[in-house]
């Protein structure tokens, strides 16, 4: 996180940081804007607000919390939960391909064949750049993010 908030830092861009208050990890980098820096207590919120605001995701080598916020989005976007795409862009097609035997899942019939299509490898910025340029609309508007979405309108409890 703390590179790409230095990226658009250093570009004289804004930039936001969503934080998980833990006893023995980081805390929030420098490069974040005076302001926008949110820490929250449970990861399920994090992740939450992480969807509500992405308009895409570069996913880096990571542990346990990468994995986790990649397969949240993968799923919300294979199950039809988002109101619109999060393009996924996979970095590093070496460690991803083989943290992660995506053809495995296919064979075993745990995702179809076209959940393959949810995301795309990228081994260097300039791929990266690309895919972003040709996926993202050149203006995002002042258009307000959708939360992702449930097909039951309402649930009922009885006592």
């Amino acid at each position: 996180m703390e590179a790409a908030n230095r990226g658009a830092a250093d570009a004289g861009g804004t930039t936001i940081g969503l934080n998980i208050g833990l006893p023995h990890e980081q805390r929030p980098n420098p490069y974040i804007t005076p302001g926008l820096s949110l820490e929250f207590h449970y990861f399920f919120m994090r992740k939450l607000w992480f969807s509500h605001l992405a308009r895409a995701l570069i996913a880096f080598p990571g542990g346990f919390g990468t994995i986790d916020e990649l397969m949240e989005v993968l799923t919300l976007s294979q199950t039809g939960k988002l109101n619109r795409k999060i393009d996924v862009i996979l970095y590093g097609s070496k460690y991803w391909r083989e943290i992660v035997d995506f053809d495995a899942l296919v064979r075993h019939g745990m995702i179809d064949a076209s959940d393959l299509d949810l995301f795309r490898f990228a081994d260097d910025p300039e791929t990266a750049l690309a895919i972003l340029k040709g996926a993202l609309p050149r203006e995002l508007g002042p258009t307000t993010p959708d939360f992702a979405t449930s097909s039951s309108s309402a649930m009922t409890i009885a006592p």
